[in-house]
């Protein structure tokens, strides 16, 4: 990020050639209110980069607006921020291309805050108040949940690492499809090994400095920052106290409703505790309002699979070629036929982690042989997976609260077919083959459930209405079929408008200041009733 300095040497002038950068230097009293209250809330996110709804874009101010205008080469302008103040650096993005925009300022490893609207504008304008707005969501590298910023077939894993001398917990999360696992060990060069094999798009690092809930991008330096980390992941720095080990274990047993940590085979493992205790109290805090439901940790060994260092990776070419570090060309795009985004990732993990347990490599092997040995069974199979949505990310925004209804179709016309691939995989004896054969039966009733009282093509927002069948709820069909009245009632007033004052092109419309009115051309003013109040 550009310092301030650079962006604005004089700090002191407002003008529209040399806009105020920092906040800092201004008194806030002269600041006009949507002003103050910007700088109120980028004081509590100071890390990040704060986007504020204004209309129908989402705003940045001072120096925000000149790192988002040299970041995404837009196009840096400037506004009036009070009679004493001057102008103000300023840079916008209109509200339907945020997610655009953000997916492109996390890759290159900044941290978002997105403060909206929480009320109607209509209403506060009313009031003759400024509208309220909060931070509804906070996007970091490692805390991504929309479909559009993620890549299908490869998790986004949020990582913590707690380290005491030689020895080392870690715990890593994919908020988008609800795994989360830990483990503890020693000998840090195991732990950058782990690292590289899980790629996770963010590390959490404990630490006592100064200035804590900083985002360290890729490459960036720090002295509070272990010298055998890898340098080529982002770095969140984060206070010690949800870290210690009580905090942690307190933090556990709330988030999973548990009285010990013993069934979850991390009782005597205290880094690993540590670790995704913190994790989990990141997660919590960038959320806010939809918390991402997490799967009850699992705690894993190295031993369970082959270390594969980095050199041993990068010649095998597991997921990118040694010559440009493309994935087209690699071991995974060379094996990749999986038919869902969940597959891919599944794949993926197997590849990176090569199992060690005989048992569990000969459970793979006859089921790929049966696969092989029976086409038509295989055909069938990715036939029917083909049409099967990504259940793991979609049950995630459904039990966070953010789903539409267009993920609620797609997760109860999945889980419909989950008994027809259940029948086909009887077909098989392979332990995986057996495993799909377990579907429990309330899983189809639900699905069934959803299918029966949703329309076929529901809108992609909820507030657009009409996602509810007709004849599900009586209360509800009253409601449509008095709003169908009215639309027609208002259809018939305009014929009978126009017929009685005889304007052709009278018209009735509608907006947030009025409500429903009457227009007319200017030229035909003098045509209109006695009774018309003109506005």
């Amino acid at each position: 990020m550009s310092s301030y300095s650079e962006s604005n040497p004089n700090p002191n002038i407002g003008t529209s050639d040399s806009p105020h950068t920092d906040y800092r230097h201004l008194e806030a009293k002269k600041l006009t209110p949507m002003y103050q209250h910007y700088v109120e809330v980028k004081e509590q996110y100071p890390n990040t980069l704060l986007v504020y709804r204004v209309g129908d874009f989402f705003e940045c101010f001072f120096q925000d607006a000149v790192t988002i205008s040299q970041e995404l080469e837009l196009h840096l302008t400037s506004k009036e921020g009070g009679k004493e103040i001057g102008r103000v650096a300023m840079t916008g993005v209109p509200h339907h291309a945020l997610d655009r925009y953000s997916r492109l300022l996390v890759e290159k490893g900044y941290a978002v805050a997105i403060c909206d609207q929480v009320e109607d504008s209509a209403q506060a304008a009313a009031q003759g108040r400024m509208v309220e707005r909060k931070i509804t969501k906070l996007l970091t590298p490692g805390t991504l949940t929309d479909d559009g910023m993620l890549s299908a077939k490869q998790n986004n894993y949020l990582a913590a690492i707690v380290i005491t001398g030689e020895h080392w917990g870690l715990a890593y999360a994919d908020i988008s499809t609800g795994e989360f696992f830990t483990t503890q060990c020693q000998d840090l060069t195991n732990l950058n090994l782990e690292l590289l094999r899980l790629q996770p798009a963010e590390i959490l690092i404990p630490t006592n400095a100064p200035d804590i809930n900083s985002l360290l991008r890729p490459g960036e330096k720090s002295q509070y920052l272990a010298d055998v980390l890898p340098d080529c992941f982002c770095y969140s720095l984060r206070s010690q106290s949800p870290f210690t080990l009580n905090e942690a274990k307190s933090k556990l047993l709330i988030t999973f409703h548990l009285r010990s940590l013993e069934g979850l085979g991390c009782e005597n493992s205290p880094l690993a505790i540590r670790a995704a205790g913190g994790l989990l109290d990141y997660i919590e805090d960038t959320q806010k309002a939809h918390q991402f439901p997490l799967q009850l940790l699992r705690t894993y060994s190295q031993v369970n699979f082959l270390i594969l260092d980095y050199q041993t990776r990068r010649n095998l070419e597991i997921t990118q070629t040694v010559r440009d570090g493309s994935f087209h060309g690699s071991l995974l795009w060379a094996l990749d036929r999986t038919c869902t985004a969940m597959g891919g990732r599944a794949l993926r993990r197997w590849l990176l982690e090569p199992l060690l347990n005989i048992k569990g490599i000969v459970a793979r092997q006859n089921t790929i042989e049966q696969l092989i040995e029976n086409p038509s069974l295989r055909q069938d199979i990715r036939q029917l997976l083909r049409s099967i949505y990504d259940l793991e990310r979609i049950s995630g925004r459904v039990g966070a609260g953010t789903a539409n209804a267009r993920d609620l179709l797609s997760l109860a016309e999945s889980l419909v077919k989950l008994k027809e691939l259940a029948e086909l995989a009887s077909q098989g004896d392979s332990p995986y083959l057996k495993a799909l054969q377990n579907v429990p039966p309330d899983l189809e009733k639900l699905g069934q459930y959803v299918i029966d009282h949703l329309v076929e093509s529901p809108p992609l927002h909820l507030k657009d209405g009409g996602v509810i069948r007709d004849g599900i709820n009586g209360d509800l069909d009253a409601m449509r079929q008095r709003l169908e009245d009215d639309r027609q009632w208002l259809a018939n007033l305009e014929i009978t408008e126009r017929e009685r004052t005889g304007v052709t092109n009278l018209k009735v419309g509608y907006n947030k200041t009025f409500g429903y009115y009457l227009s007319m051309p200017r030229s035909k003013a003098e045509q209109a009733p006695e009774n018309y109040v003109r506005k």
